[in-house]
């Protein structure tokens, strides 16, 4: 694994680098898992988790890009309105496919146990990789006070 001190990379760049790669390689034994088990229907559910959960957490970085010069007001409303349309868009998503295809064309156990396993791995290598990162924190200077004079 590479090194994610900071470098000439953004701390987003290299947070997502870091939940990349656990997350590709728990989605290809998830989806080598699905086809052992479910056949076209588990690789085909396993696959579209995989797509849907990289996807979602990418554009969570890239909100946090987007938003770091903003207030702390303007970065919450935008984190509530990305939340808010993901939760939508997975909504329609999920809505879709389980009213145009069967269960024969898309697991949807592989589906869920895909999503949960990748979502898991993602979240686990984020957190790996924003432990690695060396973020200087401002803390502000505390000036001591005089003593009293009694």
């Amino acid at each position: 694994m590479s090194n994610l001190s900071v470098g000439s990379a953004s701390s987003e760049e290299q947070m997502w680098k870091g939940a990349l790669m656990p997350a590709l390689i728990v989605a290809l034994i998830c989806v080598l898992a699905s086809i052992a088990m479910r056949g076209g229907a588990g690789a085909r559910g396993s696959l579209l988790a995989s797509l849907i959960v990289v996807l979602f957490f990418s554009v969570h970085l890239g909100i946090s890009v987007i938003s770091k010069s903003l207030d702390p007001i303007a970065t919450m409303a935008l984190a509530m309105f990305s939340y808010f349309a993901k939760v939508m868009v997975m909504g329609a998503f999920l809505l879709v496919v389980t009213k145009f295809t069967s269960p024969a064309t898309v697991s949807r156990s592989a589906f869920a146990v895909t999503a949960l396993a990748i979502t898991a791995a993602w979240l686990a290598g984020e957190i790996r990789a924003f432990m690695k990162l060396k973020l200087g924190l401002p803390l502000p200077l505390i000036k001591p006070e005089p003593p009293e004079k009694l």
